[in-house]
């Protein structure tokens, strides 16, 4: 049998059945250049016998097989780490087993090692820039839809080989970026009337039943609504003005096929001209051939810097949410099986690496590929749930109970294993064990006064062990809250339930915000693991070379080119670098500038340096130039490793046209001897203030204040049990602001059961103790006295009625001879005691036909109306 003749699946099968000893022949392989495939026809190559490989499991299974075993413990950690991972036929050893390079042979682990060592495959200094990992990430025999996500598992399985590491800027060996120019281009208008008379007439018609909210099944981004000014700015990054047959709305119509309407061809031809006729309408903007520039430079010209330094050593889940495009979040921790999620109703990507959840979307995974969480967590006995998140709002969940889902692994919404969860200002953790339901509670949620949860980039982190149970970090901080259920141990999980993102399994407990990592660790993460990994970030970080060779014009900042290309003559080398995060899809961080020389000299002479600007597609940027106060000199001696650090300041610069296709430059008031005259800006004038209508000139209490005005009124204190647990209940219900105009009934319900709280503490119940408190506030008042009795006096009510009152106010009214002894705001007491006696009246008018604990309720009831009211609410 000639194995050239042989297709691949051919060769596959072939040597399947060689394992299984249907066929006694041994195979002949071509031996050819590194990943050229697994042979072809015509190349001329010399073919040679190898031994038959080992049989394989082509499982999660997979085992190393080989007679010699590994001679030394980098070999062990190779195998274990590496090889085992990659050996299977179904990944790299359907052809490495025998063609060289064999790192993937099963019958010697040294000398598949030794094939990954003598021949470069690995970079153990920097995991992703190894050329197995470039070869995979670039689709050679990638076993995910995703290249990038195959190139990633790969990374994280040669980091564990390698151990931890870390990728600095100080570690990235710098090289020249091609020049560019920088093009006069178009930038969007601040009005959205051009958009409104061309594309969105489009849009509205075609897409709003998706991308509205309005729609019956909304989706984000609403470029469809018909709120013009909502459409236009959630189009923006879908349209590209200079090249309007690459937008996003053509390609999803041409290449996609999403939607069209009609026939897709001509469907996207329309979309294109209406996007043509929109830019055509808008103005170029050239760029001032006054300004001092350098030379142009955009991500895709960039060094990215890795994300090293975190602890991922027992991650057995890791998303990064990289792929960007399609309905697959993959599962790149390495360990099988891939948990990978499966993204359900308005899930939308984001461009700076993270999934956008809205409208009851979700990320699911399925039961068997969450079969993992089962086995090695109730194994270890522990866990972590890593996540970096933005919430979209702080009003999300019923309760600390029963809280939006950001990350649960359960099977409804009374069953779990674990679940974490945001409620309002909170995060909620819910957990299965000895000591819980089967809906892990009671809940551990962080502190209500803390307010943690934040509409904000937050790394946000749940932890549980044996001992300690349950802990919350929040960006590197533990919280302080602690178990009510510490001491548990992981009990009664059900290896039915599967992991969530963003929503119950049921779909009925949305959670709306960003999710821009994830991971499952199987051990609990200790505090000083968790702040590295928050100092470590999320996303990609890049270092943009800004060529600023020809502003200097110094010997030291060209070389010759090698190449001697006709085109290109001498090659700048000196460089404004900057450290550049895309942090979400409407911006750029900007941080921390150097200067370089990239060739073995330097400066001759310093080099004066002022006002750095930051540009983006030919405009400066109109908001974020911080280092435009910038006043110093480029020198070799102010260099540190050859770096000169400019600035430790960063800044935030608006995206344009998104990390694709946005060109970034830097702008000079002066480098070396080339000036810019910059025209100060003229300030306008302060507007005229707006006249608005006269405000309340009284406020309410919020909710802290009202509890301790009880307090202090009444004489009971606001840790008393029976007064603390009504106040938790009601908290949330209180006045938070102290707008008069945002009162709510609402509210008074609350204030009203916390009053009642406060007066059922201090008057008791029949045949208590009479307690300190209400001897104090009412002596000689005989509570043991029938009601008709009680109060068939104004002598017997004003015992009641007048310690309450002067409690209330801060000053009786006068009675003529000094008349400024109250207050001149304050409700009178004479009609608060009408009032007051009138209750009275109404609550004893049973007579002789009244409870035996009328007396004390009526005490109570008067307690409630006087302290609960109005004069104790405004202040």
């Amino acid at each position: 049998m000639n194995m050239l003749s042989l297709s691949a699946s051919s060769r596959l099968q072939w040597r399947t059945n060689m394992n299984l000893g249907k066929l006694g022949l041994l195979s002949l392989l071509l031996v050819s250049g590194f990943f050229s495939g697994c042979g072809g026809s015509g190349s001329g190559s010399k073919v040679k016998p190898n031994p038959e490989p080992p049989p394989s499991t082509g499982g999660g299974n997979f085992v190393y097989r080989g007679e010699k075993p590994a001679s030394t413990e980098d070999i062990t950690k190779f195998q274990n780490e590496l090889w085992v991972n990659i050996a299977r036929e179904d990944r790299c050893g359907g052809c490495h087993q025998t063609q060289a390079p064999t790192f993937a042979r099963g019958d010697d682990i040294n000398l598949a090692y030794a094939a990954v060592i003598d021949g470069g495959l690995v970079s153990l200094a920097d995991p992703a820039a190894s050329r197995l990992v470039i070869k995979v990430a670039g689709g050679h025999n990638c076993w995910t839809s995703d290249p990038v996500a195959c190139g990633d598992i790969v990374t994280g399985w040669i980091n564990k080989w390698a151990g931890p590491r870390e990728t600095t800027a100080n570690d990235v060996i710098l090289k020249a970026p091609d020049d560019k120019e920088i093009a006069n281009s178009k930038s969007f208008p601040v009005d959205s009337a051009d958009f409104k008379a061309t594309v969105h007439p489009l849009l509205l018609q075609y897409c709003a039943g998706c991308h509205s909210e309005s729609a019956a099944t909304r989706q984000q981004p609403y470029f469809a609504s018909e709120d013009v000014d909502v459409a236009y700015q959630a189009a923006k990054s879908k349209i590209r003005l200079d090249n309007p047959a690459q937008s996003r709305l053509v390609q999803r119509l041409r290449a996609d096929a999403h939607n069209c309407w009609s026939d897709c061809g001509p469907n996207s031809d329309a979309m294109q001209t209406a996007i043509q006729a929109f830019a055509d309408g808008l103005a170029t903007v050239e760029v001032d051939p006054e300004l001092v520039i350098s030379k142009a430079v955009g991500l895709g010209d960039a060094f990215v810097l890795s994300s090293g330094g975190r602890i991922d050593t027992d991650i057995i889940a890791k998303y990064e949410f990289k792929t960007g495009k399609n309905t697959i979040a993959f599962d790149t921790s390495g360990i099988e099986p891939a948990a990978d999620l499966n993204l359900i109703g308005n899930v939308g990507w984001s461009s700076a690496w993270g999934i956008k959840l809205a409208d009851a979307g979700r990320a699911q995974a399925t039961v068997s590929g969450s079969r993992k969480f089962y086995d090695l967590l109730r194994g270890s006995g522990e866990y972590s749930i890593e996540t970096w998140v933005i919430p979209d709002n702080l009003d999300q969940g019923a309760n600390d109970e029963n809280p939006a889902r950001i990350v649960s692994y359960s099977g409804s919404t009374d069953e779990r294993n674990f679940t974490l969860g945001q409620y309002d200002y909170n995060y909620v953790v819910l957990n299965r064990s000895d000591k819980s339901d089967a809906n892990g509670l009671e809940v551990l949620a962080t502190n209500d006064n803390d307010e943690r949860a934040q509409a904000s980039l937050q790394h946000v982190v749940a932890t549980f062990d044996p001992v300690r149970g349950r802990r919350i970090y929040v960006n590197g901080e533990f919280t302080g809250d602690t178990d009510p259920l510490a001491e548990a141990v992981l009990k009664d999980w059900d290896n039915g339930y599967a992991l969530v993102v963003g929503n119950e399994v049921s779909g009925n407990r949305p959670w709306t915000g960003s999710v821009r990592f994830l991971a499952i660790h199987k051990r609990a993460m200790s505090a000083g693991d968790i702040k590295t990994n928050f100092d470590v970030g999320v996303g990609a970080r890049y270092l943009l070379l800004f060529n600023v060779s020809e502003l200097i014009d110094q010997p030291a900042c060209f070389h010759n080119d090698p190449t001697d290309s006709p085109d290109r003559g001498d090659i700048g080398d000196c460089f404004v670098v900057f450290e550049v995060q895309q942090i979400d899809d409407y911006g750029y961080q900007f941080a921390a500038p150097f200067f370089t020389v990239l060739g073995d000299g330097g400066l001759t002479t310093p080099v004066p340096l002022k006002g750095i600007r930051i540009g983006v597609n030919g405009t400066e940027a109109v908001a974020g130039q911080v280092f435009a106060n910038l006043d110093t000199q480029l020198s070799s001696d102010a260099a540190v490793g050859g770096r000169q650090q400019l600035s430790p300041l960063g800044t935030v610069v608006e995206a344009k046209s998104g990390p694709e296709d946005d060109v970034f430059f830097l702008t000079f008031d002066q480098i070396g001897d080339k000036h810019y005259t910059r025209v100060a800006a003229v300030v306008p004038p302060p507007a005229e203030p707006a006249d608005i209508p006269n405000q309340p000139t009284l406020g309410l209490r919020d909710f802290a204040e009202i509890n301790a005005s009880l307090a202090q009124m009444s004489g009971i204190s606001a840790v008393n049990p029976q007064v603390s647990a009504t106040y938790e209940k009601v908290k949330q219900q209180l006045p938070t602001l102290t707008n008069l105009d945002g009162f709510l009934a609402a509210q008074q319900m609350g204030i009203t059961q916390l009053t009642v709280a406060y007066c059922n503490a201090l008057v008791g119940s029949s045949g208590s103790t009479a307690n300190p408190a209400r001897t104090a506030m009412f002596p000689g008042f005989d509570f043991a006295a029938a009601a008709t009795v009680a109060f068939d006096s104004d002598t017997k009510r004003a015992q009641i009625i007048e310690p309450l009152l002067s409690r209330l106010h801060a000053n009786e009214v006068a009675d003529g001879s000094n008349p400024h002894s109250k207050l001149s705001q304050q409700a009178d007491p004479a009609e608060l005691r009408l009032e007051l006696n009138q209750l009275i009246d109404n609550m004893t008018s049973c007579g002789s036909g009244c409870a035996a604990d009328r007396t004390l309720t009526t005490v109570k009831a008067t307690c409630a109306a006087t302290l609960g009211s109005a004069v104790m609410l405004l202040q």
